[in-house]
């Protein structure tokens, strides 16, 4: 196989983001648990949809970026929580970069930068074609510009959904920048992905045990 007939993907999460959609599609939606390897086969066949002439579509690099409680801020099932997540990240093939959280009680600092930085070195040696951004934050638009300025395409993967405890969006300036989008709850109401949709889902996950 030749160079170009493979299409490399990088996958970069906003870790809280994600975490967010996977428990309003299990505790509001009750679909089940958002899985990672099945979210990567639908950017890999969404991917297909998009950029053309290649011959194979592969996730050849992804990683997690979210900040990290210390134990003696964290609850029981907060530590559960994570280790479960911590293994859905080694299954997947996604490398964990936890920043320590901010002991004043100010949330995560600094998780959009590590993002950035991961992305746009990644996307500089060449190692991927298309860049997938699953988050919602503007402060990345210079990123997908950096990105794209070096030859790196980018689709912006995300969640827009309204319900009792939280609602996700992307920014739109984010999204105006970036050369493809994924809605992924608007899948739901497609036909030809309906059935994508619902298989990104497993019904029984321990992990739900956080709230």
């Amino acid at each position: 196989m030749n160079e170009k007939s493979f299409c490399r993907i990088g996958v970069f999460y906003d870790g809280s983001y994600f975490n967010f959609a996977q428990r309003h599609f299990y505790h509001t939606r009750s679909l089940g648990w958002l899985d990672l390897r099945a979210f990567h086969s639908l950017i890999e066949n969404y991917m297909q949809t998009r950029e053309q002439g290649y011959d194979s579509y592969r996730i050849v690099y992804a990683a997690w970026f979210q900040g990290l409680f210390h134990t003696s801020q964290s609850s029981e099932s907060q530590l559960r929580f994570e280790r479960h997540l911590h293994h859905d990240l080694m299954h997947a093939g996604v490398d964990p970069k936890y920043l320590p959280m901010a002991q004043s009680g100010q949330g995560e600092k600094g998780v959009d930068v590590a993002l950035a930085v991961d992305a746009l070195q990644v996307g500089l040696e060449g190692k991927i074609d298309v860049a997938v951004l699953v988050t919602g934050d503007g402060d990345l638009v210079p990123l997908v510009r950096a990105l794209m300025k070096h030859g790196v395409r980018v689709m912006a993967a995300y969640f827009q959904y309204e319900d009792r405890d939280h609602n996700s969006f992307i920014n739109e300036r984010l999204l105006a920048v970036c050369n493809y989008e994924l809605n992924v709850n608007n899948l739901e109401m497609d036909k030809n992905f309906r059935a994508v949709f619902r298989s990104l889902f497993r019904k029984s996950e321990s992990n739900t045990s956080a709230t």
